[in-house]
């Protein structure tokens, strides 16, 4: 199938909206999947495409992070190999589920993480200790949280960010800057997986990747940057904006 050039332009700028929003609060998904639907991109490559110039963005926002040393390489090496392990089963065992009673869990998911940054008066704020140890935030939470964007995706940035700061007692920012790496791992993963099944519209991918590194490397930028309130309200905002598109469709 062919795409005119203002297809391709028109999702490249969406994509580059995506990725910017991605890096900050999670959510580019649920922006860059129902624009590939638009253009014609069959559902399942679509969810291939999609995983591919993801990968690109939160690529690029976990070399930021890295480089500028906001993220330390030899402490996100492992989670992230638990978060690939992850994403990994979650995308092949999603091709044998029921997709009618998978969408059930994303509208849940997103308004619990709307639920907690919005009526937990301190959530940008993390405990003065840890509630869960490390080990077991990274072989337990991290590959659960892999699995559900292995087969679902949406939100998956907020609920690594969220988990970050509720069991780990990181600082909103540096949370955040570390769901960067781990939501890499897992789209990595996904695309990897769509990848073997040859579900990848290349020239739309491509064009994309374009537009998601440019959007991840502002997005980085800001994010380093930020007032920790206002990625609260912006995953916030962004949560419950997911759970409407979701829920009417």
């Amino acid at each position: 199938m062919e795409y005119a050039w203002e297809v391709l332009l028109a999702l490249a700028a969406i994509a580059l909206l995506a990725g910017a929003l991605d890096t900050l609060a999670g959510g580019g998904g649920l922006i860059t999947l129902p624009a590939l639907l638009l253009a014609g991109v069959p559902p399942v490559q679509a969810l291939g495409t999609n995983k591919l110039q993801s990968s690109f963005g939160t690529g690029m926002a976990t070399y930021q992070v890295i480089w500028r040393r906001r993220v330390h390489w030899l402490n996100v090496r492992r989670p992230m190999l638990w978060a690939f392990g992850g994403s990994a089963l979650g995308a092949v065992a999603v091709q044998f589920l029921d997709a009618e009673r998978l969408n059930v869990v994303i509208p849940v998911v997103l308004a619990l993480v709307a639920a907690y940054f919005l009526f937990v008066p301190r959530s940008h704020h993390p405990p003065l200790a840890p509630r869960v140890p490390g080990a077991v935030y990274g072989r337990v939470v991290v590959p659960a949280i892999g699995a559900y964007d292995g087969a679902f995706g949406p939100g998956t940035g907020s609920l690594f960010a969220l988990s970050g700061v509720a069991l780990r007692a990181l600082p909103m920012v540096q949370s955040t800057a570390v769901a960067k790496t781990l939501n890499f791992a897992t789209n990595f993963a996904a695309l990897l997986v769509f990848l073997v099944a040859g579900k990848i519209v290349w020239i739309v991918g491509g064009v994309m990747i374009v537009g998601q590194l440019v959007g991840a490397y502002i997005g980085s930028h800001l994010l380093l940057r930020a007032n920790p309130f206002v990625l609260r309200v912006l995953i916030v905002v962004v949560s419950l904006a997911m759970l409407a598109r979701v829920l009417l469709g």
